[in-house]
């Protein structure tokens, strides 16, 4: 009997078989309220090539600014049918999509407003932990200019990493691209959180 080497093992993640979720890529899918949009995007490496592999997830405050979170005591009414979260499997071109309403303003403990934005975080291979980033709309640059975090970044090409452009209507829907760029010269803005 002849003995083979066992072949080598990764680390998964394995993304597709335990935590694909396909519906939960439309927060809007229980008929939750508000302007409803669609986020388009990709995921690439530093060498530009597409990450097939990737798990995307997001959060985020619904239309009022409020988060559907028990630890959300904003005086303002919630929309019950927004959850706020969704979750989406990059594609062989390391292609995702969303589609979710516009967040409001959120208030920070200082009572300075955040612009609209969702939070992101991002899981794929060779990362030990997920990064996490946001998305800005493009639309809003009044708010934009307001937002205490996005004025927090003196660079403005580290900046525009933030900031979803607005491309034409899919679905009949206001769309935005988003792409996340892992690491190299285009890097996405991550947060050390």
């Amino acid at each position: 009997m002849k003995l083979i080497p066992t072949g080598s093992q990764t680390i998964g993640p394995f993304f597709r078989e335990a935590l694909k979720r396909p519906a939960w890529s439309d927060l809007t899918r229980e008929g939750a309220e508000g302007e409803i949009v669609r986020i388009d995007g990709a995921v690439f490496d530093g060498d530009g090539s597409p990450v097939p592999d990737a798990l995307i997830e997001i959060w985020q405050a619904g239309p009022d600014g409020r988060y559907a979170h028990p630890e959300d005591l904003a005086p303002v009414p919630s929309d019950r049918l927004f959850r706020g979260f969704g979750r989406a499997c990059t594609d062989v071109e390391g292609r995702f999509w969303f589609r979710t309403v516009v967040p409001g303003a959120v208030e920070r403990p200082d009572g300075a407003r955040q612009a609209p934005h969702v939070n992101v975080n991002v899981f794929a291979r060779g990362l030990l932990r997920q990064l996490v980033t946001r998305i800005y709309f493009s639309d809003r640059e009044e708010e934009n200019r307001r937002d205490p975090v996005l004025s927090a970044i003196a660079d403005e090409a580290v900046r525009r990493t933030l900031v979803a452009e607005q491309i034409a209507p899919q679905g009949g829907f206001t769309s935005y691209r988003f792409d996340i760029v892992l690491q190299g010269p285009n890097e996405t803005a991550f947060f050390a959180i």
